[in-house]
């Protein structure tokens, strides 16, 4: 509205016969009512400045009409105040008496008035006075002490210096820990004002001040110092700073070396063709995650390869590690640390891909003698226990590289694990996981926390800042800070996205009903072990209560698998499990095909029932758990076609195996973690494959196991909402837990 007002009094004020007056100062008004006191406001002195002639009344009520559109308000209007007998005083500049509302008046109407010929006279002392002209801004980066730094931002008011940072960081605290940051800046405001001293403020647009406090929020820990400090991991941050400003308009000074690195490591990498040396072919999108690797490595960050499984993350790895021994710089050994599973598989595929490079193989009883010559090989191989048992050695030793495979291995910051790869001296380091995010957030600050130290503050400020509002809330301006955060250094795509030349996957669900005494049982020890989980919850609260959950939940779920997974006679004596029957029928039917079947359970006790039932019916198979010591023998015999169907425990074989000769994968009982699950089904569906691949989930319909895969959703929602592809999910809560333990459907 105001804008349509100021063209119709651009027009009129060629023809006028006046020149509008006001001057704006502070007044003492008087307060009406019981209450009598005097406040002082700020107020506005209107005239009209005829040079001779007649009055011109719609001239003045137009010119009325503009002053009131910015905000201010006729003081015969007000029935809370009242001027004193000398007064002059006409209008009050804003009732509101904010001081932000107060200075967008002088920053915003006082120079479009002028620019209409208005004659406007400010009062020296008039407490809202504002810079009108763009005054320049800076921002300074001071070395502190090591890989940290300082940064000051202000600005330059002819030759004087203003430190704005305490005004800003001022701003920040009022911040709750995860509210929004409109809570302080609010999306209509014109202006924001920040003090610069002598009753002056700098009139600073909403949309600048929105960017400086995000990026200035996850810089600056109140509890920590009063400073904003900031690690050279946390450089890429700095660059949002810029976008407030037109090009140039924020001078940087000082070190600004770390805020150009961040710059460019926020930057699309560089095209890095394969090395020469490499004997395999990359597809495009292995040959863009190389050259990710090699633009981390030139800028000294560490990163997590996220890929989903299949799709040659240990390539990608071992090309960047002959692209580095060819450009001279693996002048120390990388240290390649993974399950005790995987270590024959990087074995192979090093001699495979790249016979150049000096393999040494660290594991077994004769390691320490082994260790002797770590000098003079190009690469590592050991085993996360080993890293353990010898981490007093290891961290002695310098190492160019270290690559945690399988890197959810280190997501507990407790773990032996994480301490041991955290001592290890290696001028770079990468994580391969195609689960950085299994649970929770904070295996996230884990995994980054042995990469680059600091990069997601502490484990304490980190729950604060991110996971209790991502997690608890669903605060997804919170998840898109921290996806910003950590975008430069996670490289995930999925098979869907680069891989369209795999075989389709056809996921189904096959729900069975339970009936007769295996329905009785499981309804009998829901009602006992759901009188156990209330207590426990009344007693500790929910959260002491994991343990007490999910003991409860296994018996539940061990009786949807076979009542004979339960301990005691009344379990033993039901002879009855529908799911059993219904998997012997599915695997005939699969068979008959000519398919062939990787079959997953949690529980290896339930792998050896379903052997037993093979073997009565003459089905060939093979069988892999954590009792089984030769697992190489175990996979071969599948490979080599010498069985049909290849028992596998989820935590034995979810991970590390190569087994395209299958194309139908059967997940016998469903499991907490989806991408566990998607782990153990890309066994079957990964490169290589060339058939269609079916993947069977066998529940128990109404039961705990149906409902465990709402929760399942929930959690894959968590990990697809930092990786930006959705938003977060909530945690398990109160009414998620009796819901777990609700009867069985009535349709069931």
């Amino acid at each position: 509205m105001a804008s349509t007002i100021l063209e119709q009094m651009s027009t009129l004020a060629q023809a006028r016969r006046f020149v509008p007056c006001i001057r704006v100062g502070t007044e003492a008004l008087v307060t009406t009512g019981p209450s009598f006191r005097e406040v002082r406001m700020p107020v506005i002195e209107l005239c009209f400045d005829y040079a001779g002639g007649e009055r011109d009344a719609e001239g003045e009520r137009q010119a009325r009409y503009l002053l009131e559109s910015f905000g201010a308000v006729e003081l015969a209007c007000l029935d809370d105040y009242s001027a004193g007998p000398e007064s002059k005083a006409d209008y009050v500049v804003r009732v509101d008496e904010d001081v932000h509302g107060l200075c967008s008046f002088s920053a915003y109407a006082l120079p479009q008035l002028r620019a209409l010929g208005w004659r406007v006279e400010v009062a020296a002392d008039y407490p809202f006075q504002v810079i009108e002209a763009e005054a320049p801004w800076y921002a300074r980066v001071e070395p502190e002490s090591g890989d940290w730094f300082n940064l000051e931002l202000g600005i330059d008011l002819g030759g004087v210096r203003v430190n704005l940072l305490p005004a800003l960081l001022e701003l920040v605290e009022r911040l709750p820990r995860a509210g929004r940051i409109d809570s302080v800046i609010p999306g209509g405001a014109r202006c924001f004002a920040l003090p610069v001293g002598d009753n002056r403020y700098l009139p600073v647009p909403p949309e600048r001040l929105r960017i400086l406090v995000g990026v200035l929020r996850e810089l600056y820990d109140p509890e920590a110092r009063k400073t904003v400090a900031f690690s050279a991991a946390q450089a890429a941050g700095l660059a949002a700073l810029d976008a407030g400003f037109r090009r140039g308009g924020l001078r940087w000074e000082g070190a600004t070396g770390v805020r150009e690195r961040g710059e460019a490591l926020a930057r699309p990498p560089a095209q890095a063709p394969p090395p020469a040396g490499l004997r395999a072919s990359l597809r495009p999108y292995q040959q863009e995650g190389l050259a990710w690797l090699q633009h981390l490595r030139a800028h000294d960050a560490g990163g997590v390869l996220a890929d989903d499984m299949g799709l040659g993350k240990t390539l990608q790895a071992i090309a960047h590690l002959v692209a580095e021994k060819e450009g001279g710089r693996l002048d120390r050994p990388a240290l390649v640390v993974a399950p005790t599973s995987l270590v024959g598989n990087w074995r192979r595929e090093l001699q495979r891909f790249a016979p150049q490079l000096r393999v040494l193989v660290l594991y077994g009883p004769k390691r320490r003698q082994l260790m002797l010559g770590l000098p003079h090989h190009d690469v590592v191989v050991t085993t996360y226990s080993v890293l353990v048992r010898d981490e007093a050695l290891l961290a002695k030793r310098p190492f160019s590289f270290l690559i945690l495979d399988e890197a959810q291995a280190v997501k507990n910051p407790r773990s032996l694990a994480h301490k041991a790869a955290l001592a290890l001296n290696a001028r770079h380091r990468l994580a391969l996981s195609g689960t950085p995010v299994e649970n929770s957030l904070c295996e996230l600050w884990s995994i980054f926390e042995v990469l680059t130290p600091g990069l997601l503050g502490d484990a304490d400020w980190f729950r604060h800042r991110f996971v209790n509002p991502i997690e608890r809330e669903g605060n997804q301006e919170r998840l898109s800070s921290l996806r910003a955060q950590v975008a430069p250094f996670i490289l995930r795509r999925t098979k869907e996205e680069v891989a369209r030349d795999l075989p389709p996957k056809t996921e189904l669900v096959r729900p069975v009903e339970l009936r007769g005494a295996q329905r009785d049982l499981y309804e009998s020890l829901r009602v006992a072990v759901h009188a156990e989980v209330r207590q426990a919850i009344r007693r500790k609260g929910l959260a002491a209560s994991a343990i007490t959950i999910l003991d409860a939940l296994m018996k539940l779920r061990q009786v949807c698998c076979d009542p004979r997974l339960l301990p005691g006679e009344t379990a033993q004596e039901v002879r009855e499990s529908a799911k059993h029957d219904l998997f012997m029928e599915l695997l005939g039917q699969q068979l008959e095909r000519g398919r062939r079947v990787l079959v997953f359970s949690q529980f290896a006790s339930m792998l050896a029932l379903l052997g037993q039932s093979l073997r009565k019916t003459g089905v060939r198979y093979s069988e892999l758990t954590g009792a089984t010591t030769d697992r190489q023998r175990a996979v071969d015999t599948f490979e080599e076609r010498r069985a049909e169907v290849f028992l596998i425990s989820l935590k034995a074989g979810g991970t590390g195996l190569n087994l395209t000769s299958a194309d139908t994968v059967v997940h016998y009982d469903p499991w907490w973690n989806p991408a566990a699950q998607a782990q153990a089904t890309d066994r079957a569906h990964r490169i290589g494959q060339t058939r269609p691949v079916f993947v069977y989930q066998l529940i128990a319909a109404g039961t705990v196991e149906e409902r465990m895969l709402t929760l399942q959703r929930r959690k894959q929602q968590l990990a697809d909402g930092l990786l930006g592809r959705g938003q977060a999910s909530l945690p398990l809560s109160p009414g998620e837990v009796e819901h777990l333990f609700a009867p069985i459907a009535d349709d069931a």
